[in-house]
């Protein structure tokens, strides 16, 4: 799901600044959300009462070429109201609490999602300089039916940058987990894996914490979780007798 919302923003982002120039300087911004039947992208005017400048509509493949372009002026959905209005008050609560980090040549991308009763803000430390992954200082706030904040965390307590080798390309890439942030590969880093997995190069990605092994295939974008007695065994190398 998170992925998906990066890559509309993404594609969204190429579409809006090629197709809609004289707007660009009026945008306050914009949210990417899943339809049920593809992903939207819409880019928001300055302002307390945003207006909807663009809506950029993408199927699941999210082909460059293919997408649709709404370019009439209009008010936000209720969905996209609460998209807003969750992503200020997220941007708000980074803006004055220094549990939220900032690091040079990254940036703080915050990731609204409605989905399944729950309204959650993710927010990814992505890069902004290429051939880098970052993985961690990511965050999670959760609301309420109202829109409020009624809880945030940090899900990784460090932040790793792992930097493409033109010349000695790494296949796997790997990454620990204390205690804190869980048994398991976490939603942030599956997006952030598939979101650079092809630039990277990778074929594998690995997360382990203290009792089990999450392996993530880059090729398939599958997952195997296994405890670590068991990854070991299968990892050890085989001796004859």
């Amino acid at each position: 799901t998170l992925y998906k919302s990066e890559m509309a923003s993404w594609y969204g982002t190429d579409v809006f600044l090629e197709k809609c120039k004289s707007r660009v300087s009026l945008s306050g911004g914009y949210l990417s959300y899943d339809t049920g039947m593809g992903m939207n992208n819409i880019f928001f005017s300055k302002g307390s009462s945003p207006m909807v400048l663009a809506t950029i509509s993408f199927g699941d493949k999210f082909d460059p070429q293919n997408f649709k372009l709404d370019t009439i002026s209009r008010k936000l959905t209720v969905t996209e109201n609460d998209l807003y209005t969750i992503r200020q008050k997220a941007l708000s609560e980074i803006n004055k609490d220094t549990l939220f980090k900032k690091y040079n040549n990254a940036e703080l991308n915050l990731i609204p999602i409605i989905k399944n009763g729950f309204k959650r803000v993710y927010v990814l430390t992505g890069p902004k300089v290429n051939g880098t992954v970052i993985i961690g200082n990511d965050y999670l706030m959760e609301f309420n039916a109202e829109n409020d904040i009624i809880a945030k965390r940090k899900l990784h307590k460090n932040i790793l940058f792992f930097t493409r080798d033109p010349k000695q390309p790494a296949e796997s890439a790997l990454h620990s987990h204390l205690p804190e942030t869980g048994d398991f590969i976490t939603a942030t880093d599956i997006c952030t894996i598939m979101l650079y997995e092809r630039s990277a190069g990778w074929k594998f990605h690995v997360v382990v914490s203290k009792d089990y092994v999450s392996s993530w295939d880059c090729k398939a974008d599958q997952l195997v979780i296994l405890t670590k007695e068991a990854w070991e065994k299968i990892s050890k190398p085989k001796t004859n007798d």
